[in-house]
């Protein structure tokens, strides 16, 4: 039995047609976009009593964090990892979600070519490892622990790479500082990405992650559940084409492809900031159309790829030095089988922003990274899929963006943003997470008061 009341949709009567009244709802809040940011703000929202409804244009919620079903092997739609001490952890489990996974070690190698190296991400890496000499074993511990102690906020008007070269005279040490910005972030970018956003993903990293069982759909199916139980109704194949502000009553009209109005006092936005500006047409305000058409997407290519075995058991993970590739073995830490045995990789390509994309060459190279590290993966391949061209996070962080972030968000009275792009302090689903909950907290906060 559920603890609380369930509040349904306000109903109202409209004059339309000649006459003929038509009764229609009022929702207490609309979310548009049945991803992650969907439907932890749906947890929050509708556990206090307000009308919930989430629009989902696809077939199924989820949006990136969800799981495919290939040959009976879990694919999530390239690498995903939780943080271990982030605040999405917290807040997720705070909504009664149950994170079960493991975290992968502290090591891999460096890919130089065909040469490969011990990663110092653990000490005894650090002091093993052949790419760095006596000297870049220093630069980097120091790196290290300025990361650990760096308040991320005193780097808001830096780039990455601005950053970086303050803090070592290294080569060696800043090559892997970029290797690992790629990482935390996905941002293949680093003369144009904030080093304050990089800096706090670090320093997540650091701190460890999670490989997830049942991949990310474990989580997206409790959030899913708990959502519909307390009241949120949840549509799938719904896409939205226009929405329509009131000037009259702070209220939004919510045109749909098949005609559908859909009436309601509060929308949460948690699809792209292009694609919002698309729905609000000439009702978008002058100062947001500005910075939204600024945002570049941070893209990627990935090659996920299910095995009978490993041809080398030892190598689980590796980043390329000279190219933005990374591999990680995730099923040795999460299930992502109904055969504990198969083995469950990524391989995958951190694009620059706006860079064509080859597919065929690029999965090549995909698939000649994967043969550098496990030379004759082929012969226990069960399954595979490469998507070339995925966007990971839909704005790629600039030192200037928090500003334009802050400005933007009061832009239209009602309207609430959400997503991996909509923070200011961080990205990918830390920011999902975190903004959604800031977002419901606001619409709860208006509608009690």
């Amino acid at each position: 039995m559920l603890s609380q009341s369930i509040s349904y949709p306000r109903y109202e009567y409209e004059n339309k047609f000649r006459g003929y009244i038509k009764l229609t709802k009022q929702w207490d809040v609309v979310i548009i976009g049945g991803g992650l940011a969907g439907l932890v703000s749906a947890n929050f929202l509708a556990k206090s009593n307000l009308s919930v409804l989430v629009l989902e244009k696809g077939k199924t919620v989820g949006g990136r964090a969800k799981t495919d079903r290939i040959s009976d092997q879990l694919f999530n739609i390239g690498p995903h990892a939780l943080y271990k001490k982030g605040k999405a952890k917290l807040i997720l489990e705070q909504v009664g979600i149950k994170i079960h996974g493991k975290s992968p070690k502290l090591d891999g190698i460096l890919v130089d070519k065909e040469t490969h190296y011990r990663a110092p991400f653990n000490l005894v890496g650090v002091f093993t490892t052949r790419y760095f000499n006596m000297k870049d074993r220093f630069h980097w511990l120091k790196a290290l622990l300025t990361i650990l102690k760096m308040k991320s906020d005193s780097l808001s008007q830096l780039t990455f790479s601005q950053w970086v070269e303050q803090i070592t005279p290294s080569k060696a040490v800043q090559s892997v500082l970029l290797l690992l910005a790629r990482l935390s972030t996905y941002c293949n970018a680093p003369d144009q990405v904030s080093a304050k956003i990089v800096v706090s993903q670090l320093k997540s990293v650091m701190s460890g992650v999670l490989y997830l069982d049942g991949g990310w759909q474990s989580m997206i199916d409790q959030l899913h559940n708990k959502a519909v139980l307390l009241g949120s109704e949840i549509r799938s194949h719904q896409t939205v084409k226009q929405i329509i502000p009131s000037k009259q009553d702070n209220a939004f009209e919510i045109i749909l492809a098949n005609g559908e109005s859909i009436s309601t006092k509060n929308i949460l936005s948690t699809i792209s900031p292009l694609e919002l500006l698309g729905l609000l047409g000439e009702h978008a305000p002058t100062a947001m159309k500005g910075i939204f058409s600024k945002f570049t997407p941070v893209k990627g290519a990935t090659f996920d790829v299910a095995l009978t075995q490993l041809p080398d058991p030892t190598k689980l993970f590796a980043l390329d030095l000279n190219d933005p590739l990374y591999y990680s073995v995730h099923s040795t830490y999460a299930r992502l089988s109904n055969d504990p045995k198969n083995i469950i990789l990524h391989v995958f390509k951190y694009l620059q922003p706006d860079e064509q994309v080859d597919a065929k060459v690029v999965k090549l190279e995909l698939e000649q990274f994967l043969e550098k590290v496990q030379p004759g993966w082929k012969r226990y391949e069960i399954t595979s899929r490469f998507i070339p061209h995925i966007t990971v996070n839909e704005r790629l962080p600039l030192p200037e963006d928090e500003t334009r972030l802050n400005s933007s968000k009061s832009a239209i009275p009602g309207l609430y943003l959400a997503g991996d792009w909509a923070s200011p302090d961080s990205i990918l689903s830390e920011a999902a997470v975190t903004s959604a909950k800031q977002a419901a907290l606001e619409i709860i906060q208006k509608e009690k008061s």
